[in-house]
């Protein structure tokens, strides 16, 4: 399912002057990250703002882009909660729609269950969902942290096909070496881009690559060629502007990028504000916008 898709992107849901979904920028953007050799998305996850997105417009966003797509690139939509009754019933909803391939599951936050409970929640949706699971261990957003020993013992799972893992890089290397081959380990941490590929992990799915998705196609086709000067010359130099990516509340920083740029992606939804003129200016300073999206 993820055989080639390296460079993944957590992709921005657009709002229109009416702070509806603006399928039509949707569109746009997405086919500017195809030609730039984005091999996948997510949709529907913290940087589409899926916490403030009804349940009807959730369904109606991962329709409209499964469109949009048409079978180009996997599709990993979010669906998890802290529910596990609520992720269940809606993972069976998103699977009826065409091009969605799998489902992004994240650790159960609030609740704050340990180990034991996060598997049963884990394995609960895998049987009950209808759609592959990958897994979702945030801690900076959940309060908790899915163990690596929990991670590969939900990897044997037949329906657990992959984790997207916010931790640390000693994590990725324990998970590489104990998942199965076949088990997508994707790193969600920007910064851990190239280092993930060397170690073995699929790829990364990535904020930065809003902005700078052709740098970072370019990072990793560099490796592929044996050009690990060249590689790291790009990780290095994405590194600090990723890192300001994320000096406000995300993705109100990718997103203010984006409409300077020219695609019209709109404002964020509330508790997640747009940047002030003084918190654009600290960003545009601390990306130094050279060679950026544009």
């Amino acid at each position: 399912m993820f055989e080639n898709a390296d460079l993944m992107t957590a992709i921005v849901t657009p709002f229109d002057e009416n702070n509806q979904i603006d399928f039509a920028s949707l569109a746009a953007l997405t086919e500017r990250y195809l030609e730039e050799g984005h091999r996948g998305f997510v949709i529907g996850g913290t940087t589409g703002e899926t916490p403030t997105l009804s349940h009807a417009e959730k369904l109606a966003l991962y329709q409209g882009f499964a469109e949009i797509v048409n079978g180009r690139v996997p599709i990993i939509a979010g669906t998890g909660s802290n529910n596990t009754a609520e992720t269940i019933a809606f993972t069976k909803e998103v699977s009826q729609i065409s091009g969605i391939d799998a489902a992004l599951v994240v650790v159960p936050y609030y609740n704050k269950p340990d180990q034991r409970r996060m598997m049963a929640h884990y394995l609960a949706v895998a049987e009950e969902g209808g759609l592959p699971v990958v897994m979702y261990n945030v801690p900076g957003r959940t309060a908790v942290t899915m163990q690596n020993d929990t991670i590969v013992a939900l990897s044997a799972h037949p329906n657990i096909v992959g984790v997207k893992q916010c931790t640390s890089m000693a994590d990725l290397e324990y998970l590489v070496d104990h998942v199965k081959d076949d088990f997508a380990v994707y790193s969600g941490e920007d910064a851990q881009a190239l280092f993930a590929l060397v170690i073995g992990a699929r790829g990364v799915i990535s904020v930065a690559s809003h902005l700078y998705g052709s740098q970072m196609r370019g990072m990793y086709d560099a490796f592929y060629a044996g050009n690990f000067q060249e590689a790291g010359r790009l990780q290095r130099w994405l590194t600090p502007k990723m890192a300001a990516l994320f000096m406000y509340p995300s993705p109100a920083p990718v997103k203010a990028m984006l409409n300077a740029a020219g695609y019209q992606v709109g404002a964020c939804r509330l508790p997640i504000l747009p940047l002030d003129e003084n918190e654009q200016a600290h960003l545009l300073d601390a990306l130094k916008t050279e060679g950026a999206f544009s």
